[in-house]
């Protein structure tokens, strides 16, 4: 009886362990497993080595302000979190305001097909994703406007994720994937018809500079859309609290300094761009869009038990458990930033180029 006790409580635990490691992903999308966890571009033995030198960055403010160093820098930082990015949150590295009725999954979706809606363009146009990351927006964008989707990112493995990505959703037809620095984009000019950034440009030290890359690539008359990470009006650069809250989210989402909203249109219109919308889309009567991240914490600890045993046991690679807590630890910040108010991940600004 013992015995059999044994070998079947023996036969659970297998059982358990074996969904735990091998099934397990996000709860938004299967394709990454806990068993994949990589440092992406970076080799097994120096992911530990290049989170210390992310780290390292912060002791250098000026590097990370600048246009020569800040490729790297982010180009480190996604390479040691992807992996961890697609097996917990989704192929979509953004927020989206909660809806009710809604899975994460649907709100994340209708917010990038707005994106799309919101720059008016028809099936056969050529738009671009400035900061694709791993092509979540892009596929979904493509496959509600059937436009052709071009996305640029700095990072080299996750041009090959969104590729794989691409074709097992049988959308490369649509979808193409480029590597490169959208400070300094690889395309002519005036050869989009739209585009659209969701999430992606804090990681310019310049704004300026990308908004006019965008501006040239543009066909006249195109439409752009951004969705900005921004500091709002409740933010006090004299309130201890609010800059501890901005620079704990700084420094675990690799940027080189949260703008203002109120210098996002004032930048567009300098690079010659006319301001068709502008509004802050986490605002009421949106529901909040770090809500997610507070029903996350249960399975944040469940991930970091996996992720530490899997790194005790050289399958995850040593640094991994450090790039998974300073994740959760920005989490933390990221939720302080909703509850106050003083930070928004969706500032939405809507420019036109002129015709002429």
């Amino acid at each position: 009886m013992n015995s059999l006790f044994l070998v079947g409580s023996t036969a659970l635990i297998g059982a358990a362990l074996y969904w735990f490691v091998f099934i397990l992903g996000s709860a938004e999308r299967k394709g990454k497993s806990a068993i994949d966890l990589s440092g992406g571009s970076i080799s097994h033995d120096k992911v530990e080595e290049n989170y210390n030198q992310y780290w390292s960055f912060f002791k250098r403010p000026k590097e990370i302000e600048s246009k020569e160093s800040v490729p790297a820098f982010v180009d480190t930082f996604y390479n040691l979190v992807t992996d961890i990015y697609e097996w917990g949150w989704g192929q979509s590295f953004h927020f989206s305001p909660s809806i009710p009725g809604k899975s994460h999954k649907d709100a994340t979706r209708l917010h990038e097909e707005m994106a799309v809606d919101l720059i008016s363009v028809k099936p056969g146009d050529n738009i671009l994703d400035v900061g694709c990351g791993v092509g979540g927006p892009m596929r979904a964008i493509a496959a509600h406007s059937k436009t052709n989707v071009t996305g640029i990112t700095i990072n080299e493995y996750q041009v090959n994720r969104a590729k794989l990505h691409n074709k097992k959703a049988g959308l490369d037809y649509l979808c193409n994937v480029v590597c490169g620095n959208f400070l300094e984009m690889p395309f002519a000019d005036d050869s989009f018809d739209g585009a659209y950034s969701i999430e992606a440009t804090c990681h310019a030290p310049n704004l300026e500079e990308v908004y006019a890359e965008i501006y040239r690539i543009l066909k006249p008359g195109g439409l752009y859309v951004s969705y900005e990470w921004v500091t709002t009006e409740k933010y006090d650069g004299e309130n201890a609290e609010h800059v501890e809250v901005i620079q704990g989210i700084e420094r675990g989402d690799a940027l080189p300094g949260l703008r203002h909203y109120d210098q996002i249109g004032e930048i567009a219109r300098k690079v010659g761009f006319e301001i068709v919308k502008e509004l802050d889309l986490a605002k009421p009567p949106s529901k909040p869009w770090w809500d997610r991240l507070k029903m996350g914490r249960i399975a944040y600890w469940r991930n970091h038990c996996l992720v530490t045993i899997l790194q005790a046991l050289g399958v995850a690679p040593k640094g991994t458990v450090e790039v998974h807590k300073m994740l959760f630890v920005t989490a933390d910040f990221l939720t302080r930033g909703g509850d106050t108010g003083i930070f928004s991940p969706m500032h939405m600004i809507l420019c036109r180029k002129p015709q002429s």
